[in-house]
């Protein structure tokens, strides 16, 4: 019984911890002060207005949204294919292939960005959104090609031949046998790829501009000059949005049915 209690209250403990730094910035974001403060003196919402009526934080937006879509897709038209060809082929290479594909894990978002600036340079994509993609789509792949890998197991193997051998052909056995199976693989991929393209600084500061930039890194320049209470107000949209976001995903596709899929 005391260990039962001792693992609530720690459990507990951890979630306040976790959920208190949230709490701090959206009361700093609703402050009536000029400056960061919490408690907040006084309620009011002229933060987000005067970040609403920011057309360079309302395009930021856009552009983080419109980029971190655009790489959660290209990942997964990318990697599913790559996944099924690991999982399913003996061929020379296969796992130098496989250690390629996840090495942008290891390797730090500033090389990558550094990278991709100089060789971006050579085809004139430098400082683009195609150049933003891109690096996006590298950094991101991972996570989608890890969590659906785990999924193709060899039982699963099994039921793509049963369903050959009734006749099915490949098209029809992967969207009606194996995409079923891989499902909560690839929508936990494109959650954690969707994220991690949105936070993205280290990368993304090597190739946008005054015209092109997004959320992180024009809160990253923003910082360096100014403190007030906007950063809070953007951090706290962006707080708002995460949270409707998995409710919507929680509603419609389940995360308990994803959990206990893996």
């Amino acid at each position: 019984m005391m260990v039962r209690i001792l693992v609530r209250v720690v459990s507990w403990s951890v979630l306040a911890y976790l959920v208190l730094p949230l709490v701090v910035i959206l009361g700093s974001s609703l402050t009536a002060s000029s400056f960061l403060a919490f408690p907040p003196q006084g309620l009011t919402l002229n933060w987000y207005r005067g970040m609403l009526a920011d057309p360079s934080y309302v395009a930021a937006f856009s552009t983080s949204t419109a980029l971190a879509l655009a790489a959660t897709l290209a990942a997964l038209v990318l990697t599913v294919p790559a996944a099924l060809a690991l999982a399913r082929y003996a061929f020379p290479g296969k796992r130098a292939i496989a250690a390629l594909l996840m090495s942008p894990l290891v390797l730090p978002h500033v090389v990558l960005g550094a990278a991709l600036l100089q060789f971006g340079g050579y085809f004139g994509l430098t400082r683009s959104f195609l150049s933003l993609l891109i690096g996006h789509c590298v950094i991101v792949a991972p996570f989608v090609l890890r969590s659906t890998l785990a999924l193709m197991t060899p039982e699963q193997k099994a039921l793509e031949e049963a369903s050959a051998d009734l006749g099915a052909n490949p098209w029809t056995t992967f969207f009606l046998v194996v995409l079923p199976q891989i499902r909560p693989g690839i929508v936990t991929g494109s959650i954690f790829a969707f994220i991690s393209s949105w936070i993205n600084v280290e990368l993304s500061i090597f190739n946008t501009t005054a015209a092109l930039n997004t959320i992180p890194v024009k809160l990253f320049n923003y910082v360096q000059y100014t403190i007030d209470p906007t950063i809070a107000a953007v951090s706290g949209t962006t707080i708002v949005v995460a949270i409707v976001a998995i409710t919507i995903l929680d509603l419609t596709v389940g995360l308990d049915m994803l959990s206990d899929r893996k």
